[in-house]
């Protein structure tokens, strides 16, 4: 059963900055994760309450707070006061429908990246929001649901030996961005298998829901294009207009993962054509198979007709006419239309 959305027209008529979630709640349960980290030593901790971490004080240099499952105003509010965050920036995270964009509030930057999984069919894209407030030794995640998708950067975190700990909180964001878009490459690929599998299906032989399963496949790429598309722009944003926000050598990391996207949306345009021309190929087998099948009822009813044109001509009542009193006459007439039929049949598998 589909979960209901709330929808934006919820909010029409109140002040900017009202705190109103938007979109599926995709989980019931909330949790926070904190890696206390720095040089000399990482502290990991789970909380269950808001206020455990509007009071928690900071005992590294970064701390990087992972909130999932958040959809309540009340509880943002304390987040926000606790961390001096912006109205517009508090009420864009309730609003999970957003585009993917970056913004600068004073001292503190905002970025909503998106998470895609394919579970099954492609029409089950299931998409999850993720905003991330990068500021001075402090960086907060916002995400719909738990995932594994930053997993492996706590286990970097978790080594006393990798570079990640001593780095600075712009290094973090640049790994949890990397991710995010490294995860894109693995839905690419379910994707372009799945159009294998669609094209295998089509030239063999097709079910009755292969052209529903087309379409499927076609909205799913142009959705996935078209909430990718303004990627490109944030992380190009990234290293021009926000620079302050990362070191000289992560700019250089982050014009990697551009290159990253470019290579993503390239893939997706190569996917969308491939979505149409398997539309194209699939009207065109069917059209073959139509073709096919009228010939055969047109060859069929061909090597009849003679047979159908003998049996009118001897049925017809006329007194005189050739081997109706022959006793053998039936046969005779049955032999003709054997004959004339077994010289078409020639004719017809000879011209293949």
């Amino acid at each position: 059963m589909k979960k209901p959305k709330k929808l934006r027209s919820r909010k029409a008529g109140l002040p900017p900055g009202s705190l109103v979630h938007i979109g599926e709640i995709k989980t019931r349960e909330s949790g926070i994760a904190l890696l206390d980290f720095g040089p000399d030593g990482l502290v990991e901790t789970r909380l269950a309450e808001i206020r455990d971490l509007t009071g928690y004080r900071q005992q590294h240099a970064n701390l990087w707070a992972n909130i999932y499952g958040l959809h309540e105003g009340d509880d943002l509010m304390a987040i926000g006061s606790a961390f001096g965050l912006h109205p517009l920036l508090l009420e864009d995270i309730l609003n999970t429908n957003q585009r993917q964009k970056v913004e600068a509030y004073g001292d503190y930057l905002y970025l909503v990246l998106h998470r895609y999984e394919v579970p099954g069919a492609p029409a089950c894209l299931v998409q999850d929001q993720i905003s991330l407030v990068i500021g001075q030794g402090r960086l907060l995640c916002f995400q719909e649901r738990s995932s594994q998708t930053f997993e492996p950067i706590r286990e970097r975190l978790r080594k006393p030996q990798d570079n990640l700990r001593a780095a600075g909180m712009d290094m973090l964001a640049y790994s949890l961005i990397d991710s995010v878009v490294d995860s894109y490459f693995g839905v690419i690929e379910q994707l372009d298998e799945h159009a294998e599998r669609l094209e295998a299906e089509i030239l063999g032989t097709p079910g009755p829901d292969v052209l529903e399963q087309i379409h499927q496949f076609r909205r799913c790429v142009s959705q996935l294009r078209r909430n990718l598309y303004p990627l490109r722009e944030l992380l190009g944003g990234l290293h021009r207009e926000h620079a302050r926000f990362f070191g000289t050598e992560i700019q250089l990391y982050l014009r990697d993962v551009y290159d990253h996207t470019v290579h993503i949306l390239e893939s997706l345009d190569d996917l969308r054509e491939l979505a149409t021309s398997l539309l194209d190929v699939h009207l065109t087998t069917s059209s073959h198979r139509v073709n096919l099948e009228l010939r055969t009822l047109t060859v069929v009813a061909t090597i009849f007709m003679p047979a159908t044109l003998v049996a009118g001509i001897f049925g017809m009542n006329f007194r005189s006419m050739p081997w109706l009193e022959l006793p053998s006459g039936f046969f005779y007439a049955t032999g003709l239309m054997l004959a004339i039929a077994t010289v078409m049949v020639v004719l017809f598998w000879r011209r293949r």
